[in-house]
Parts: structure tokens; C-alpha cells; sequence
């Protein structure tokens, strides 16, 4: 990574390649989802084969989502990806709804990875137990302190977090497999999943789908920091293609580990089944270093998610719906009012209490899938509206992959207002509350 040249005033800088977009599409993608959510999972499914099978499906999903975001970004290489894309392709309020939406769900989601992060280092330290909010926020200003310092510098912290996740990952699969034992065929079906005992499958396989489709949240990050890649045309299709690569490979491996050492009953019951399955391999004193990997799980992406969402209220600055301050960047290449805003928003959250942030990011998790599809959108609009607009990389099976990704992304969406009709009520809410809320910006700017 070498030093920019001189740039004009307010302007991202130009210094990514393809390893940060790699390393930030891990980071920005595995966190605690993978060790926690196979439990939940288990339960609802019962079924290995199931199981296997809707991590499978989701996995295409975001392969296949991949494909079709690289054409946007290396069409339209700015920052701040949904947001962008649905505003060139629908008009202002469009994106400004996408925007806002992308920008309170990250916050909320990095307020709540903070204060996790808090609790399992109050885990190792017991001394500071009862301080975890503080220490949350504390974190939080930290990093922050650090991304003020400069892109460079963050995004090498970046890539160091990702390296040491990845290599967590593989080795605890390795480990399952050197050194656990098999569970039996009895012990494969040995629990009373939701399906069997409501006799409907509808519910558990959406709720499995959710659970999944966070954990899988991130898969897109890269594009986010198409304007500050050096070649984005050559680098982003690398980036993307090899960063959810390597996610699917190490969700699918843990996956498969996890059930090859723990029997049915037991993971439907796990609230973390990494962390059982090792203690399950290495005993009660293992749990310590399952809990140290976590943290550094967890560092990865908060650290992620404060690099790239102040992009998306920069880019809307430009754009004239947020603050015209929001589009100041420091000589580090940070956004010198979106990145404190950021961090400050989910310090507020934090300080609330756990309850906001853990409510917002599962109504974030309903709002991340209406940016997926409002993408996968904004691709057929913009085909349509610029024919003639550059496109170093164009989607194969076009139209067809965008339409199926349309169509699946929006039937997963009434599967989820359904079953959760709380978040889908506060999805709706925004919606109504967005309109004015665009009118007074637009009117603020003019």
C-alpha cells in the first residue's frame, strides 16, 4: 500500500487494492454468527441434511448476489454501494431510504457488537464485570481514535484482524477433526425439532433463513470502497469473488465440523456450539481461548463496520441529503464528520442499554435484505435507464440471475414480515417517517 499523492480538498483517497478488499469482506462478514447461530438452527431443524442444505442455499445466494454487485460497483465505482446504486437507478428519496436505513442498521449492529465484545472481556477479566457499557464505548472511541489517524493505518489493522479470524476458523476445523470423535446415526437425530413438533416447516425454515442471512451480512463490503481502490475495474471482481469464497468455504467447513462432533441433542441446546464442541475436544479450560478468539471475531468486524458505513453518509453529503459538513475528509482519508457521527450513534445505543441494539439489529437484519434487493433492482433499472453506461463487468445469465436474486430476495421478505411482524411494524414506521425526514433535508441543502 503506498502514500497517496496530493489529492483536492474533501476527496476519499485512492490506496486499496485487492487484499484490503478481501481481508474487509471477511471482516466485514464473520463475526459471532457462525459460533452462536448453528445452535438456534439445530433446534428449529433437527436434520443435518437440512441444515447443510439452507447454508448451501444462502451461500449461493450471496455468490450469486456477488456477481451481480460487482457490475454496479465497477459501473458506478463511488462510495457508499445500496445507497448509491438505488439513487442512480430511482431517484433521490430512493436512495436517501436505502441510505438512512444502511446507515442506523450498521450502527446499531456495531453498538451491539461492542457491548458483546464487552461481555466476553469481562468473561476474561472478571474485574471489570458490571462496566461492560463503558467498556463498550470505550472501544468504540478507541478504534475510532484510530481511524482518525488514517485509512492506511486502518485498513493494515483490518487486514491483520482478517488474516488471524481466517486462521482461527480453519484451525478449529481442523482441530474437530483431528482430534474429536464422530457422533453416531442415533445421535445425528437424536431431538424433537420445531418441525416435528408443530408439524409445519414454514416457520423454522425462515427462521433458519434469518439467521443465516446474518450471519452471511457483509458479503458486499468491498463494494462500499470501490472510489478509494486503486484499480476498482480490475479489483473489485478479485476482491468480492475471492472474499465470499473464503467465507463460504469456512462457514460450510465449520458447519460440517460442528456436526460431525456434536450430537444432535446437545447442539440444538448450544448457545455457543464452537465453544462446546471444543470444550467437548479439550475440556472445561479450553473455554478460555474460544472466548479470546471471539473477541478478536468480533474486533474484525466492528472495526469493518466503522470504516465503511461513515462512507454511506459522505457520499449522501455529496448528494445533498445529509449534512453538507458530511462530506469533509480529514488528510487521512477519513470522513471527518461521518466516521465521529458513526461511532457516536452506537455509543448512544450502547449506553441505552444492550435491549436497543440487540432490537435494532434484528430489525437491521429485515433492512439489510431491502438494500439486497433494492440492488439487485437497481441493476434491471439501470440497464434499462443507461444503456450506454461503461460496464467492465457484466452479470452472466443476465436478466435472468438478477430477476431470480430480485424474486428470491423479496419472497424472503414476506417470509419475514410474517414471522416477525414486530421489526416488519418498525420497518413500516420508517417508511412513513422517511418521506418528511427527506423533505426537510432536501429543504436544509437548498
Amino acid at each position: 500500500m503506498q502514500k497517496s499523492a496530493e489529492r483536492p480538498r474533501n476527496e476519499l483517497l485512492k490506496i486499496l487494492g485487492v487484499g484490503f478488499g478481501i481481508a474487509v469482506t471477511i471482516g466485514g462478514t464473520i463475526g459471532t454468527g457462525i459460533l452462536r447461530k448453528p445452535g438456534p438452527i439445530a433446534e428449529q431443524l433437527g436434520d443435518p441434511w437440512l441444515i447443510m442444505g439452507l447454508w448451501i442455499l444462502v451461500s449461493l445466494y450471496a455468490f450469486l448476489g456477488t456477481l451481480c454487485t460487482i457490475e454496479l460497483g465497477t459501473s458506478v465505482p463511488k462510495a457508499g454501494a445500496w445507497y448509491v446504486y438505488a439513487k442512480r437507478a430511482f431517484g433521490g428519496y430512493a436512495g436517501f431510504v436505502v441510505g438512512i436505513n444502511s446507515w442506523l442498521g450498521t450502527c446499531a449492529a456495531l453498538g451491539f457488537g461492542a457491548y458483546t465484545m464487552s461481555e466476553y472481556l469481562a468473561l476474561l477479566l472478571p474485574i471489570f464485570g458490571g462496566y461492560e457499557p463503558y467498556l463498550a464505548a470505550a472501544m468504540l472511541l478507541t478504534l475510532g481514535a484510530l481511524h482518525w489517524l488514517g485509512l492506511a493505518l486502518a485498513s493494515r489493522f483490518q487486514n491483520i484482524m482478517s488474516f488471524l479470524k481466517a486462521l482461527g476458523l480453519f484451525a478449529f476445523v481442523a482441530l474437530c477433526y483431528v482430534y474429536g470423535q464422530e457422533v453416531t446415526p442415533e445421535q445425528t437425530l437424536a431431538t424433537t425439532s420445531q418441525i416435528a413438533q408443530t408439524g409445519s416447516w414454514l416457520g423454522p425454515v425462515i427462521f433458519s433463513l434469518q439467521a443465516i442471512f446474518y450471519t452471511y451480512d457483509g458479503w458486499h463490503t468491498a463494494a462500499y470502497f470501490a472510489e478509494e481502490d486503486r484499480n476498482p475495474t480490475r479489483n473489485l471482481p478479485r476482491s468480492m469473488i475471492g472474499g465470499v469464497g473464503l467465507i463460504i468455504l469456512i462457514y460450510l467447513l465449520c458447519n460440517l465440523a460442528i456436526l460431525y462432533i456434536l450430537p444432535m441433542d446437545q447442539l440444538a441446546q448450544s448457545k455457543l456450539a464452537a465453544a462446546d464442541a471444543v470444550r467437548l475436544i479439550f475440556g472445561e479450560r479450553s473455554g478460555k481461548f474460544v472466548t479470546l478468539f471471539l473477541m478478536i471475531s468480533i474486533l474484525g468486524i466492528v472495526n469493518a463496520q466503522l470504516m465503511f458505513n461513515p462512507r454511506v453518509l459522505y457520499s449522501m453529503s455529496r448528494d445533498g441529503l445529509f449534512l453538507r459538513q458530511g462530506t469533509r475528509v480529514n488528510k487521512g482519508g477519513t470522513p471527518s464528520l461521518g466516521m465521529p457521527l458513526t461511532a457516536g450513534l452506537a455509543i448512544l445505543l450502547i449506553l441505552i442499554g444492550k435491549e436497543a441494539c440487540e432490537k435494532l439489529s434484528d430489525i437491521a437484519t429485515f433492512f439489510f435484505v431491502i438494500s439486497y434487493t433494492s440492488g439487485f433492482a437497481s441493476l434491471l433499472a439501470l440497464r434499462k435507464k443507461e444503456p450506454t453506461l461503461p460496464r467492465p463487468w457484466k452479470v452472466p445469465a443476465y436478466p435472468v440471475l438478477p430477476i431470480v436474486m430480485l424474486v428470491a430476495s423479496l419472497a424472503f421478505l414476506v417470509g419475514a414480515v410474517i414471522q416477525d411482524l414486530p421489526s416488519s411494524q418498525f420497518a413500516l414506521l420508517f417508511l412513513v417517517l422517511s418521506y418528511p425526514l427527506y423533505l426537510g433535508v432536501k429543504k436544509l441543502n437548498s
